[in-house]
């Protein structure tokens, strides 16, 4: 297995581009206004990598494994939980021959809403940063009101 000790993105740009030339070429749900990129790669505690890939047929969650310990040892198309501090996300175990083993979330697939290269940027490296934010506060109970209270007549 394959273990990243520095950021992965120059090698996931290469190897997605290279499936993008290929094998996804003529496939009819490409984006053709996106290009391959990978954004907001970061170290997650634990060591491993995670980030966005934009690809003109997905946008998704990536982790890499930086290390063996803390790496889930499971087959391609398993699903694995990762706990991030925004919350509990479903990754599914992937592997490709050019960057071995990582784990994907899909955000979109297709990605064909996304206007431009930019608009899908901007939303993968928020999906990318957003995982490490604190989750969103519960919402406080709503008040029991009377339909009187409602419809503006009053208690």
């Amino acid at each position: 297995m394959r273990f990243w000790t520095t950021d992965p993105s120059p090698e996931l740009v290469a190897a997605f581009a290279t499936i993008a030339r290929t094998r996804m070429h003529d496939v009819p749900i490409c984006n053709r206004k996106l290009q391959v990129e990978a954004v907001g790669f970061q170290r997650t505690p634990d060591g491993h990598w995670v980030g966005a890939m934009i690809t003109p047929w997905a946008i998704n969650l990536l982790c890499l494994p930086g290390q063996l310990e803390g790496w889930p040892a499971l087959a391609a198309c398993s699903k694995h939980d990762w706990r991030f501090p925004s919350g509990d996300y479903e990754f599914t175990v992937a592997e490709e021959d050019s960057i071995g083993v990582y784990h994907l979330c899909s955000l979109f697939s297709p990605a064909l809403e996304f206007e431009s290269h930019e608009a899908a940027r901007l939303t993968a490296l928020a999906a990318a940063h957003a995982l490490f934010a604190d989750p969103l506060a519960e919402p406080p109970p709503a008040k029991a009101t009377s339909r009187r209270a409602f419809l503006g007549l009053g208690r």
